[in-house]
């Protein structure tokens, strides 16, 4: 992923500052694939299986963030062009969805195939955008895409367990290409970045994805109906909607100033890390959260296994310190981050205790507490202390 020259032609028929319906559109299939990723986190509770899930979910993500860098700085894309990129890509990480429960068994090869369609999809974009810029340029956006798509389909001949040792090395040559990207591009490319897009982009995601947290509670109170699991529902519900107060109401905000201040300074590292690593942490926690939820929704009266209260309490300790993180690396001032984020660490402690001992029931109404709580504080805080505007970045 290299370059600046834009095809000289056209101008837009869509608003390029906002996100079109065809992105939200493929954001559906690519949150069914995270759905299907976790469903051994949903049916066989286990450490081994949340593993296996962060592992295979890192291996979209990457292209999930490129495509929407990509999308995000091609502004010349038609309303055409753009649904002909996105089916393309739907197609791909439909194949992926479809494989995604036997990934690591019968349809390792169909899982293998769709990252390598996605990735050549991918190809074509870069060399629309960026083939024309000289053969430094060419170079990165072939091993970039071109070359992690060819060892992807490779990997389909390679047995067992060296395929899967092989995907692991394409996700790191990957990690390691976006991490040394030259200063040259990111001074062609970091200006075009539109603030507006690429915040609404995420936050949009965060939000089909709670949506998908809301399905699986209302599936698995289907599946037990008694006095009992709906009650354990209610607190789940109520779980997710803090969890959107806590994301909406404070970080959408933060992220775009933010943003908007690190492209004027020109910080890339941190601008990638905000819209690049910590993101993939954010999804990951809410889907540990979800597998916990529908786990303690479907057996309310038992305890939670082991894996599941992981889940659970590391999920919510993800989802906070991600944010704080993401607070900090957007320039907020440390002390208004930590005036929220120690308290929040903090409470998470309670249902970890509760969840260890207790019925699944109680486990989660202790989270929905914990969580109140700390929407709670956070609202007293930002009436004592305002939040101001991101600290200026050097």
């Amino acid at each position: 992923m290299a370059g600046e020259a834009e095809p000289a032609v056209v101008v837009p028929d869509r608003d390029p500052s906002h996100v079109h319906w065809m992105e939200l559109f493929f954001d559906l299939i690519f949150v069914a694939l995270v759905s299907q990723l976790a469903r051994g986190l949903h049916e066989d509770p286990s450490i081994s299986a949340l593993l296996l899930f962060t592992a295979l979910f890192a291996s979209v993500w990457w292209s999930w963030v490129n495509l929407t860098f990509t999308v995000n700085v091609m502004t010349w894309l038609t309303r055409r062009q753009l649904a002909v990129v996105m089916l393309a890509a739907m197609a791909s990480v439909g194949a992926i969805a479809v494989a995604a429960p036997e990934a690591v068994g019968e349809r390792s090869w169909l899982f293998a195939a769709g990252n390598a369609a996605l990735r050549l999809v991918l190809l074509g974009l870069w060399i629309a955008l960026s083939w024309a810029n000289g053969s430094a340029s060419r170079i990165r956006l072939l091993a970039y895409n071109g070359a992690t798509a060819v060892l992807w389909l490779v990997s389909i001949a390679v047995p067992a367990p060296w395929r899967y040792m092989l995907w692991g090395f394409v996700i790191v040559v990957e990690v390691v290409l976006l991490l040394t990207n030259s200063r040259s591009w990111r001074v062609r490319m970091l200006p075009r970045m539109n603030v507006e897009h690429i915040s609404e982009r995420f936050g949009l995601l965060i939000v089909i994805v709670l949506g998908e947290s809301v399905l699986t509670i209302v599936t698995a109170l289907n599946g037990t109906w008694t006095l009992a699991s709906a009650g354990t529902a209610a607190a789940s519900l109520a779980v997710v909607a803090l969890l959107a107060w806590s994301f909406f109401m404070y970080g959408t905000e933060t992220m775009r100033t933010g943003l908007e201040q690190l492209q004027r300074a020109g910080r890339y590292g941190a601008i990638r890390d905000t819209v690049g690593f910590l993101p993939f942490l954010l999804v990951v926690g809410v889907t540990a959260i979800s597998s916990a939820l529908s786990a303690g929704n479907g057996h309310p009266g038992e305890v939670l296994a082991p894996a599941s209260v992981i889940s659970l309490c590391g999920g919510l300790g993800i989802f906070f310190a991600t944010n704080a993180v993401v607070s900090l690396r957007l320039g907020r001032p440390a002390a208004a981050v930590l005036r929220w984020a120690i308290p929040a660490l903090l409470l998470i402690i309670v249902p970890t205790i509760v969840a260890a001992t207790s019925p699944a029931g109680y486990a989660i109404l202790a989270a929905c507490g914990a969580l109140a709580v700390i929407v709670l504080l956070t609202e007293l805080g930002n009436r004592a202390h305002p939040p101001s505007a991101p600290a200026r970045e050097a």
